[in-house]
């Protein structure tokens, strides 16, 4: 399982006691469910979160277009990733990380964009990527979580390890 820990914007920024949005944690089974949460209330689309298509199935998703002086005309920046690294070399899209539209052949995984992704919102957000490091965390693990101005969060990743049986609810 992964854990996600978040804080909204305005309890971030130190909104008064009466609008104060408290933490909340949520869970993904695992990085396709992460990403399919995420992408359900990101402002980009999942493409543009992540993919990895080579310069020739670009140019077949954009125009239907082998490589070419047609498709060389339409998509010149495309087509130079394609003459440089090879047109069935895979080519990284994540917009969060890599800034929007920038296609690299260096990898990118899936768990890089979907940590981009969510750092990118407004407050503060903390993934622990397993229960060992949401156990970790919980039991005093992550300097985030410790002290009296962080219970409310601590407690919010308690109930979803205990939603899930992870810990016994001993309360």
């Amino acid at each position: 399982m992964i854990y996600i820990l978040e804080r909204a914007a305005d309890a971030a920024a130190g909104a008064s006691a009466q609008a104060r949005v408290e933490p909340r944690a949520w869970f993904a089974y695992d990085e396709v469910d992460l990403a399919r949460k995420v992408a359900a209330t990101d402002a980009l689309q999942p493409w543009e979160i992540y993919d990895c298509q080579s310069a020739r199935e670009w140019l077949e998703l954009l125009a239907e277009l082998p490589p070419g002086p047609e498709a060389e005309a339409r998509f010149p920046a495309l087509c130079a990733l394609g003459r440089r690294h090879g047109y069935d070399t895979p080519l990284y899209r994540a917009d969060h990380l890599l800034g929007r539209g920038m296609l690299q052949p260096e990898p990118v995984s899936l768990r890089q964009a979907l940590q981009a992704a969510l750092d990118a919102r407004p407050g503060w957000t903390t993934v622990y990527w397993s229960d060992e490091q949401a156990l970790c965390a919980f039991e005093g693990g992550d300097p985030a979580l410790t002290g009296p101005e962080h219970w409310h969060a601590r407690r919010a990743l308690y109930q979803q390890l205990v939603a899930l049986e992870v810990l016994a609810d001993n309360q």
